[in-house]
């Protein structure tokens, strides 16, 4: 399995425990010329930026350590297109959350991390 299909897969399990946790998941994979967003959602009025992580263990560290400060500031550009694409308005409240998977126990950091703005 690459890289790729690995990430797929938990990116899929992070939606479904998403959803049964209240999030309604608008989009998956947002791409633009800045990076990726893994999944955007919906909940307790906020649109979420979901950053999903996974580790089979705790040899290559653990997952919420990989969302570093240079992938939150490429989230935030990300981000920021999703917002201006979509028209949302400045007062919409946005949240950056991650989904670390750690073999098969899943952690939902809300608020994990705090717009980054363009330097």
């Amino acid at each position: 399995m690459n890289k790729r299909s690995v990430g797929s897969k938990y990116e899929d399990i992070a939606a479904g425990y998403l959803e049964k946790n209240g999030v309604k998941i608008t989009e998956r994979n947002y791409r633009n010329r800045y990076g990726e967003i893994d999944l955007i959602g919906r909940a307790e009025g906020y649109f979420i930026f979901f950053e999903v992580k996974y580790r089979r263990d705790g040899a290559t560290g653990d997952p919420i350590e990989a969302v570093d400060k240079r992938k939150q500031y490429r989230i935030s550009r990300v981000a920021d297109h999703f917002r201006i694409y979509k028209k949302l308005k400045d007062s919409d409240n946005v949240r950056f959350d991650v989904i670390a998977i750690r073999g098969s126990e899943i952690e939902w950091y809300k608020n994990a991390f705090y717009y980054i703005p363009a330097r």
